[in-house]
């Protein structure tokens, strides 16, 4: 039996408590939920740019089951209108009543990588929020 224990504790501050690991082949532990990457504002911007076949190509290495990079997770960012790292991504929905999910530079990559692995899993991460977040609306 592998049993292993971990104490974390010098780079606590002081004043807060040590945190015990206990590692134990013998129990089954969290799942893996696959290799993945994270499409981040607009760097996602420049994939565009590729001409055909080159942008296909690219996508079919990240994100096609065992072939490159073989992607098995996704993050992207939802746009807010706002300058979050990499520039400025247009907002998924101009108002709180509108319901068109159809704009934003990830669209075009969730949708491609959904394509070359239908099971892939996709995760949504707001680098910003809309002007009409907490303003009455608009």
């Amino acid at each position: 039996m592998l049993l292993a224990i971990l104490t974390v504790s010098g780079l606590l501050a002081a004043g807060q408590k040590t945190e015990t690991i206990m590692v134990d082949a013998q129990h089954e532990g969290r799942t893996f939920e696959g290799i993945g990457a994270v499409s981040a504002g607009a760097s996602s911007r420049l994939l565009i740019d590729y001409a055909e076949p080159q942008r296909s190509e690219i996508l079919d290495y990240l994100f096609k089951p065992n072939f490159g990079a073989g992607f098995q997770h996704l993050k992207a960012e939802i746009g807010g209108d706002v300058h979050a790292a990499d520039g400025c991504e247009p907002l998924h929905v101009d108002t709180h009543h509108e319901e068109a999910y159809t704009r934003g530079l990830e669209r075009g990559d969730t949708e491609a990588a959904k394509q070359r692995h239908p099971g892939i899993l996709l995760a949504w991460l707001a680098c910003g929020a809309p002007d009409w977040v907490g303003a009455g609306g608009r």
